[in-house]
This record gives C-alpha cells, sequence and structure tokens, in this order.
C-alpha cells in the first residue's frame, strides 16, 4: 500500500521527496506491474504542478469509486434483504392464518322493530332467543337468536337503534341460507303464519337441490335448502362480488378460509364460490356470488358484517394489510368489556368483525 505525505502546497516534489516500499517476499500483481514502471513514473514527477502524485491520484479516484461501488453494493444488499425480510413476514403472516383457530361467529344486521322479527324468526323459522343485551347510553338493543349455544353454533346478532324503524337493504347483499328437512313443510308453516313467500319449492336452477325463498319482515331474503340433519341449521351468508377471483384470493389469504368448490351459471350469468372453515354440511359457509357484466353494488344500511373468531386479533390485522384488506378498527379491547377484535372491509367493502377466541368465551359467561 502506498503512503501518503502531507507536504505543504508551496514545495514542489522532488524524486527524493519519494519512498517506494520495497517489493514484499510474495509479489502480487499490482505491485509487479507498479515495479515495471518506476522510471516512467518517476519522469512524470518532474512535471507535476500539484503535490499529488498520479499514480496518487489514480488511487484517490479509485478508491473513491471502490466506496461508491461499495455503497451501491450495501443499498442493493439491504434493499434485497429488506425484500426478503418483507416476503418472510408475509409468508409468516400467511402462513400463521392457516393454523389459526377460526370459526364464524355471528352475522349483524339492522332490524326496524326488535320484537316483532324475534317473533318471526322463532315461531316462522324454529330459531331461540338466546340473549339479549341493552346499551342505553349507546342507545341501540341486540338480539341473539340461532339454533343452538353461540359458543358452538353460528348466530345471527340483530340490533335495533332507539327510534330508527326503516334500512336500506340494498343490491350487493343477497340472503341467509337456512338447511331445513322439508323445505315444502317449512314454507307451509311460513305461510300459515302470515311470512312472505317469494320462491315456492323447487330445485335450483342449474342443480338440484330443492329450495324456496322467504322474506322475514325487513325485507331480508332467506333461502331454504332441503339437506339432511346438521349441526349447523344456519349454514350460509351470500353477499354478491365484483370480481370473483379477487375475492377467492382475499378470503383465502386474509380471513384463512377454504375455497370449498365454485359453480358456473352461464345460461343466468353468474357464477358462485362457497367459502368456509370447514364442510358446507357441518359449517356455516359464505356464498359469494358474482354476476356477469357488474363490478360494483348499493350496500344500504341494514346489513352490517360477520363475525369471526380468532386467537390472536393483532396478528389477523397483519395478515389482513398485507393481502391488501382496509382495517377500518385497530386491533385491540373494546371499552367497557374488555373483548379485543378488530375490524376490516374486503376488496368489495363487506366488513367483517375478528373476535378473540377467549375474551368471546368469557363474554358469553
Amino acid at each position: 500500500m502506498v503512503r501518503i505525505i502531507p507536504m505543504a502546497s508551496s514545495i514542489r516534489p522532488s524524486l527524493s521527496s519519494f519512498r517506494f516500499p520495497a517489493p514484499a517476499s510474495s509479489t502480487s500483481p499490482f505491485t509487479t506491474a507498479f515495479s515495471s514502471q518506476n522510471s516512467c513514473r518517476r519522469l512524470s514527477l518532474l512535471h507535476l504542478g500539484s503535490a499529488v502524485p498520479q499514480y496518487l491520484s489514480f488511487g484517490l479516484k479509485a478508491s473513491k469509486l471502490l466506496r461508491r461501488e461499495g455503497n451501491s453494493m450495501a443499498v442493493s444488499a439491504a434493499g434485497n434483504m429488506a425484500q426478503a425480510s418483507t416476503a418472510t413476514t408475509k409468508e409468516n403472516a400467511l402462513e400463521w392464518v392457516k393454523k389459526d383457530k377460526r370459526r364464524m361467529l355471528h352475522v349483524v344486521y339492522r332490524v326496524g322493530d326488535l320484537d316483532r322479527t324475534i317473533k318471526f324468526y322463532t315461531e316462522c323459522l324454529g330459531m331461540k332467543l338466546l340473549r339479549k343485551r341493552d346499551i342505553p347510553e349507546e342507545r341501540y338493543t341486540n338480539a341473539f337468536l340461532g339454533y343452538g349455544p353461540e359458543d358452538s353454533h353460528f348466530v345471527i346478532e340483530l340490533t335495533y337503534n332507539y327510534g330508527v324503524d326503516k334500512y336500506d337493504i340494498g343490491t350487493g347483499f343477497g340472503h341467509f341460507g337456512i338447511a331445513v328437512e322439508d323445505v315444502t313443510k317449512t314454507v307451509d308453516l311460513i305461510k300459515a303464519k302470515g311470512g312472505k313467500v317469494t320462491r315456492e319449492p323447487g330445485p335450483v336452477k342449474g342443480g338440484s337441490t330443492v329450495i324456496a325463498f322467504i322474506e322475514d319482515p325487513d325485507g331480508y331474503k332467506f333461502e331454504l335448502l332441503e339437506r339432511g340433519s346438521t349441526p349447523e341449521p344456519l349454514c350460509q351468508v351470500m353477499l354478491r362480488v365484483g370480481d370473483l377471483e379477487r375475492a377467492i384470493n382475499f378470503y383465502e389469504k386474509a380471513y384463512g378460509m377454504e375455497l370449498l368448490r365454485t359453480r358456473d351459471n352461464p345460461e343466468y350469468k353468474y357464477t358462485i364460490a362457497i367459502l368456509g372453515y370447514g364442510p358446507e354440511d357441518k359449517n356455516a359457509v359464505m356464498e359469494l356470488t358474482y354476476n356477469y357484466g357488474i363490478t360494483e353494488y348499493d350496500k344500504g344500511n341494514a346489513y352490517a358484517q360477520i363475525a369471526i373468531g380468532t386467537d390472536d386479533v393483532y396478528k389477523t390485522a397483519e395478515a389482513i394489510r398485507l393481502s391488501g384488506g382496509k382495517i377500518t378498527r385497530e386491533p385491540g379491547p373494546l371499552p367497557g368489556i374488555s373483548t379485543k377484535i378488530a375490524a376490516c372491509l374486503d376488496p368489495d367493502g363487506w366488513k367483517t368483525v375478528f373476535v378473540d377466541n377467549i375474551d368471546f368465551l368469557k363474554e358469553l359467561e
């Protein structure tokens, strides 16, 4: 390595001012080339106009170049590491989602007359009133109805806001599904109770399952599906989406659901996808419907959200972010009851709330 000897700018260098190190016993290519050109370099020193020899100038330039290259390489390496770290973080988060213990807990929507709706659901649809919760300081009341305990069944959470007797269901919400052993018998009972039947019993379009459609007093549609005995009679929530592939990808990655099946009906210009946390004959599922050529829907203000149980609302929120979802309520405990939740929107704007599993069971107690 060449040693640079500091000199005052007013002194011109002489040959004797420079001391070159003797070649090492193990000579490098740089040293050999340098030694072979000593005489030429010494002559050129006589014509220097500055105190820095040319070969030293070359060394400084090389040093700067190496530093620039080193910085560039360091920046590039840091960028690659950051990308790798992000990829690993995303991969870890999405892998965790698959292992998380998730279950559809509630579907939440608003009604204009709570007592009227409870009467219809219990008398016409055979549900049980599981519990009620009045929050006067917030001016609303909840009623929970279903076909079994909340800790093991998917149930309905009705919300009545004081003084509000009507809501707009919109065009995006589709229906709720209820599995019954005899659709015709159930429809006859509903008619006898004064219920509204909008589609008489018969095979589904493009299939063989016997179905019927009814409406509750607020205009929410229920699809009755003829099915054998099932542990989860309240079995389905149908929502319309503008891009089915995008929705499936999001529900799989962010929500950890499994795509159970799809069915395309070109004759009627729609495609459905069934997703959930287990077989649809034993678990509640989401039915996402894409109508050919329609990318946006009016969501109204009646349907609210589904609630899903999770072991960790914080990790859940991170996975939703990494999957392109929008967090509308940061993960954390609810004031007053300390139940930890996180809320988000899917790519079509449908809301989902994730609830801590342990906190949910404590709340039921």
